[in-house]
């Protein structure tokens, strides 16, 4: 016979009665600010606020909000609000597939502001008319 008693883990710690210990949930915030597009009347900020409801993810299933991410509007801005683990990164990707399903891809592009925040911005065009009159 072989002693395992030299092998057994030691024995584990009753928790700490008395203690409650209160996980916070991780809630995540980001807003995308579309007041540029939306007083030159291009985009539809309530359009882009039902398309960014039925396409974002949640557990692998689009449309799938639930109580987890919440999506408002704020005059130009859209909100978006989770509590599960959330990407910004993901809502650039949605906001770029959008502009381009409504060709506006070519005159639009999604910057980041700051930590939580897009913004839709207008590509900076320069229009050289100085080599037009050379020969």
């Amino acid at each position: 016979e072989t002693d395992c008693s030299a092998m057994a883990p030691p024995p584990k710690k009753a928790p700490v009665k008395g203690k409650v210990v209160t996980k916070k949930k991780a809630t995540a915030k980001f807003n995308i600010d579309c007041t540029t597009a939306e007083t030159d009347s291009i985009l539809d900020v309530a359009d882009f606020e039902k398309y960014l409801k039925e396409r974002i993810k949640v557990d692998g299933k689009a449309g799938n909000l639930g109580d987890k991410v919440a999506v408002s509007k704020d005059k130009g801005k859209i909100v978006v609000t989770a509590e599960s683990a959330f990407s910004k990164r993901y809502l650039k990707y949605l906001s770029k597939k959008y502009l381009k399903k409504h060709q506006m891809r070519d005159f639009l592009r999604v910057v980041s502001t700051n930590k939580a925040t897009y913004e839709l911005k207008y590509y900076n065009i320069q229009e050289n008319d100085d080599d037009a009159g050379d020969d």
